[in-house]
C-alpha cells in the first residue's frame, strides 16, 4: 500500500518573486528536508531517490544534480553556481556538452535552487531567502551564506532534470536583465566592506562593465542599466548587512573565482570569462 500525500497549494494574487514564494513553501512545509524546484523543471523518476542517497552518504547540508536542456540533447543548462569578485555568477556548465567534468560528484557551497534539497536546519541557521531580491541572485546570497557559515553541499550528477530554462518572464525578458543587473550591484553591497571594495576595484568595474555588454549582446542593455543604477541607489539599504569577517568574505570571493578559471580553462572559456580573465588576473 502506498504512503498518502499531503499536498497544499498557497496561491499570490501577483508574482511577487521567486524568494518569497518560496520563502512561504519553507515556512509551511514539514519534514526533515525541503525540497525547492522550479516550474519548469521535471526531474528524472529516480532524482530523488539518488539525490537523498549523494546527501546522506556525504552528510551534506544541501545537494543538488545535473541539469539538462530540454529534449534529448546532452546539453548542460546547469550544474552547482559560482561568482567571482565582481559578483557575476555563473552557472557551472551553462551551454556545454556534458562531459566527465560534470559527471563527478564534488562539494558546494552555492546550490542553484533551479532543483535543490536541503536539510530543513540549514534555515534555521542561515534564515530565509532575501526577500529584498525578488528574483535572480537570490539563490547566490543564500550560496554565499552558506560559505561564510561553512555549510557544503554536494553535487550529484546521476540525480538528472531538464530546465526549460526562464520560462516564466521569458529567456530575453527584459525584467530579468533588470533584476540581474540589480542584485548583482547589490551582491556587492550586501558583502564588501570599503577596504574590499578597494582592493577588488578593479575586477568590480571590468566584471560590471562587461555584464552590461553581455546584456547588450541580447538587446538588454538599458534594462541591465536601469537595474544597475537601481542597485546604486538602494546601496546604503544593503551597506554590510551580510555576514562575515573582511578576510573571510574576501577569501569566499577569491576561491570561487578561481574555481570558475579552472574550470572554464578546462572546458573552452566562454566569451564572458575570457574577457574577464584578460583584464583581471585570478589569484
Amino acid at each position: 500500500m502506498k504512503p498518502s500525500l499531503s499536498i497544499r497549494t498557497i496561491c499570490f494574487e501577483k508574482n511577487r518573486g521567486f524568494a518569497v514564494a518560496v520563502n512561504e513553501g519553507i515556512t509551511h512545509a514539514a519534514g526533515d528536508w525541503i525540497l525547492i524546484v522550479n516550474n519548469d523543471v521535471v526531474l528524472s523518476p529516480d532524482w530523488m531517490e539518488r539525490i537523498l542517497a549523494a546527501a546522506g552518504r556525504e552528510n551534506a547540508a544541501f545537494a543538488v544534480g545535473k541539469l539538462l536542456r530540454p529534449g534529448g540533447q546532452s546539453e548542460i543548462d546547469g550544474s552547482w553556481d559560482l561568482v567571482s569578485r565582481a559578483a557575476y555568477a555563473w552557472r557551472c556548465g551553462y551551454g556545454k556538452q556534458d562531459s566527465s567534468t560534470w559527471s563527478t560528484p564534488r562539494r558546494i557551497h552555492f546550490a542553484p535552487m533551479t532543483a535543490a534539497l536541503f536539510r530543513r536546519d540549514v534555515f534555521d541557521r542561515i534564515g530565509l531567502l532575501e526577500t529584498r531580491f525578488e528574483s535572480y541572485y537570490e539563490d547566490v546570497d543564500f550560496g554565499v551564506r552558506c560559505a561564510l557559515a561553512g555549510l557544503e553541499g554536494i553535487y550529484e550528477p546521476a540525480a538528472v532534470a531538464r530546465h526549460m530554462s526562464k520560462t516564466t518572464l521569458g529567456r530575453s525578458a527584459a525584467r530579468v536583465y533588470f533584476l540581474t543587473g540589480r542584485n548583482q550591484v547589490l551582491i556587492l553591497a550586501k558583502y564588501y566592506p570599503k577596504e574590499t571594495i578597494q582592493r577588488f576595484a578593479w575586477p568590480i568595474f571590468a566584471g560590471q562593465i562587461l555584464a552590461l555588454f553581455a546584456a547588450a549582446k541580447q538587446r538588454n542593455f538599458w534594462p541591465a542599466l536601469r537595474g544597475k543604477w537601481q542597485g546604486l541607489r538602494r546601496w546604503k539599504e544593503f551597506r554590510n548587512t551580510g555576514l562575515g569577517s573582511r578576510t573571510k568574505i574576501e577569501e569566499t570571493f577569491h576561491d570561487s573565482e578561481r574555481e570558475i578559471y579552472r574550470l572554464q580553462t578546462q572546458t573552452g572559456f566562454d566569451i564572458y570569462w575570457r574577457l574577464y580573465f584578460s583584464l583581471v588576473r585570478p589569484r
